[in-house]
């Protein structure tokens, strides 16, 4: 639900999949000095974070475009404005292509590439209007990279990359950036989810990842940053 009826000066910014990994981990740096609004389907999961952080959350399914219309629109009604939108929402997937699940491939092109597309149709109205907008895609090196038994996690993020690029391009003119975060392996639980055991001793730490992220926000809003990278130097 969203809290409160007062508009607020501060940058207002969306978060998929804000209640775990990256994205919680964002919700806690960002949340200090801004009006938060995290996205995710898990309500518990989401109201615990949006507690903990004194922000606000709306239970949504970012591959189901009729909610996050609704979502944001209902936002955008509280608040006037969305400053940024950060696409973080995602699902890990492997194994040869045949062996895949087809519910769960469906499941992951949902998430990690129609989620992107449908947060970012649905912002760009209100960015277009303010003259104004930045909008974040957490992409991965899989979306640069190829590798075998990866091939739909893959195909989603390749997805991601060339969708962020060709969007640069088009909005640009309205005032709005899109910048393509590649990040490396992070420690997050993406993998144990799926009950996959990896090692994260290598992997980059949430909380730098969240540091890069709050510098593109801080960039002032006449410099394009289109794509950056991060990985750990020993990955």
């Amino acid at each position: 639900m969203i809290k409160g009826e007062k508009k607020s000066m501060k940058k207002v910014i969306v978060i998929t999949g804000g209640n775990d990994g990256l994205g919680k981990t964002l919700t806690e740096s960002l949340s200090k000095e801004n009006e938060i609004i995290i996205l995710a389907t898990n309500e518990e999961k989401l109201i615990k974070v949006a507690n903990n952080n004194n922000c606000n959350y709306k239970v949504c399914d970012v591959g189901n475009y009729f909610q996050v219309e609704q979502c944001i629109n209902e936002i955008i009604e509280k608040y006037g404005k969305i400053d940024v939108l950060i696409n973080n929402a995602g699902l890990w997937i492997q194994e040869e292509l045949d062996t895949n699940d087809s519910k769960r491939i469906n499941s992951v092109v949902d998430v990690n590439l129609l989620g992107v597309i449908n947060c970012s149709k649905a912002v760009i109205p209100i960015m277009k209007k303010t003259k104004d907008g930045l909008i974040i895609n957490i992409n991965s090196q899989a979306g640069i990279n190829h590798k075998a038994e990866r091939v739909v996690y893959n195909a989603t993020k390749w997805g991601v990359t060339g969708f962020s690029k060709s969007l640069a391009d088009e909005v640009a003119k309205y005032g709005i950036r899109v910048t393509n975060v590649i990040p490396g392996m992070m420690k997050t639980n993406m993998f144990n989810k799926m009950h996959i055991q990896k090692n994260m001793e290598n992997g980059i730490d949430t909380k730098e990842v969240a540091r890069l992220i709050q510098f593109i926000i801080d960039t002032p809003s006449d410099v394009m940053i289109p794509e950056v990278g991060i990985k750990n130097i020993n990955n």
